[in-house]
């Protein structure tokens, strides 16, 4: 594989801790009903509910999450939220994995043109930016392309970034659902940050290369694979 011109990533799940970020909002919000909240109930509502809800026709993120809110109390049987809208106004206070600056700086350092695609409004990735140390030539959201990955538009945009030579993109990303597969499908080169060690569906398609972390893309974009 040649050098790439541009890297995009997947923002929340593979630079910002998603997870931790829905179970901490989520689990203040139960602690506030007096509800203990188990931190694997919230994230498997979560994760079965959103999908759902980003398939439909079009809406924003701020409005997904202000239902999602909702219906993950039902499910968990919490009454409604007091104050809806709190999932998306914690977001942008959601962290950075340990390893997410230190590889960024060593890929800008590098030379690479860097991007992010990210299944957010414009203005919730704005805030998340603040907490990333390098700045980004390219930026795609869902309220720009008014679609959510696993659905081909932040691709589509990516690839028009690079004159539509998919050889001078690489897309990294830790949901092999929202991007791995989606990306591979349209012929994007992808890394694979398996954070969650999971397993590839069977007869999907395989990534480029896949990492256990940021610091493992980092090594392999610098070195083997360009």
């Amino acid at each position: 594989m040649n050098r790439p011109e541009l890297l995009t990533f997947d923002c929340y799940g593979t630079l910002i801790d998603w997870n931790g970020g829905i179970v901490g909002a989520l689990r203040g919000e139960g602690e506030r009903q007096g509800r203990v909240a188990d931190g694997g109930a919230i994230l498997a509502a979560y994760h079965r509910a959103e999908p759902r809800a980003q398939a439909g026709p079009y809406r924003s993120y701020r409005d997904i999450l202000t239902a999602l809110e909702a219906e993950i109390a039902a499910e968990l049987g919490w009454a409604p939220p007091a104050a809806p809208g709190y999932l998306a106004a914690s977001l942008p206070s959601w962290l950075p994995f340990p390893d997410t600056a230190r590889a960024l700086r060593r890929l800008a350092a590098g030379g690479f043109r860097l991007g992010i695609l990210s299944n957010v409004d414009d203005d919730l990735l704005a805030a998340t930016r603040r907490q990333l140390p390098v700045d980004f030539d390219l930026l795609v959201t869902a309220e720009q392309v008014r679609g959510y990955k696993p659905a081909p538009g932040h691709f589509e945009a990516a690839l028009r970034a690079v004159g539509g030579d998919s050889a001078r993109l690489v897309h990294v990303a830790q949901s092999y659902f929202h991007d791995v597969r989606p990306a591979a499908g349209l012929a994007i080169q992808t890394v694979w940050v398996n954070r969650l060690g999971e397993q590839a569906p069977a007869g999907g398609p395989r990534p480029t290369a896949e990492v256990a972390d940021l610091d493992g893309a980092a090594e392999w974009l610098e070195g083997r694979g360009c």
